[in-house]
């Protein structure tokens, strides 16, 4: 089954289309077994990314967190155990052919891969790329960032309709306020807060999701048919 819900909203299956998905959950009941299957789950973006890149399936290369927006755009968090790799050139791939196909699989979503790091105030100012930051101060108790940028850097850093900022704070689980000191604006114009860090780390993902981790090959007639029995 895989529901509208578990489908990427840019997305027009139609009967016949052969199309990957990520196998979350067996439901086995009395009467049948339903093999559940999503195509916007998190770990279908990383199910991707281990068949195209062979760092992440070997393990050298780790993804360490991942913020999704299904068919808009997702950010990924990345490191490398091996100090001669670099682990987002080894996602990108060369001429950027690993992540095109990934994109392509999702219809277009566009990928932003960032590097992971320990330290919070580099990983925030690593999230919110590509806009440059000036500087970066943390409220541990708040678990609040407040990151500061150029004028000419602010729109891009809190991105269209919000969406940079508010998939930087899903993606390191920081409330995120960007503020700019640019002039000739308003008091409280220059300041924009982001106040949902869901935070998608791979092992915070529902526990159904512990049943499988297999990529399979379907048919869009499932879909339809999960749609179909919904609307009913």
């Amino acid at each position: 089954m895989l529901t509208r819900e578990e489908q990427i909203p840019t997305e027009h299956l139609k009967h016949g289309d052969r199309i990957r998905a990520y196998l979350y959950a067996v439901d086995d009941s009395a009467r049948e077994i339903t093999l559940r299957l999503s195509r916007a789950h998190p770990r279908f973006l990383h199910k991707l990314f281990e068949l195209e890149v062979p760092e992440i399936a070997s393990g050298i290369v780790e993804i360490k967190a991942i913020a999704r927006e299904p068919g808009a755009r997702s950010k990924i968090a990345v490191m490398s155990h091996d100090s001669h790799i670099d682990p987002v050139g080894s996602c990108v791939g060369q001429r950027g052919i690993r992540v095109s196909t990934v994109t392509s699989e999702l219809g277009g979503e566009k990928i932003d891969i960032t590097e992971w790091a320990a330290d919070s105030a580099e990983f925030i100012k690593n999230a919110i790329s590509p806009a440059d930051t000036l500087g970066v101060r943390l409220d541990e108790k708040e678990k609040r960032a407040t990151i500061e940028v150029a004028g000419d850097q602010y729109s891009l850093a809190i991105g269209k309709g919000g969406q940079n900022a508010r998939l930087a704070a899903r993606l390191t689980g920081w409330k995120i306020d960007i503020r700019t000191n640019a002039p000739m604006q308003k008091p409280g114009e220059a300041k924009e807060t982001v106040t949902e860090p869901e935070e998608t780390k791979l092992s915070d993902v529902a526990p159904a999701e512990a049943k499988s981790e297999t990529l399979e090959a379907t048919t869009a007639e499932t879909a339809s048919d999960a749609a179909e029995t919904k609307s009913e």
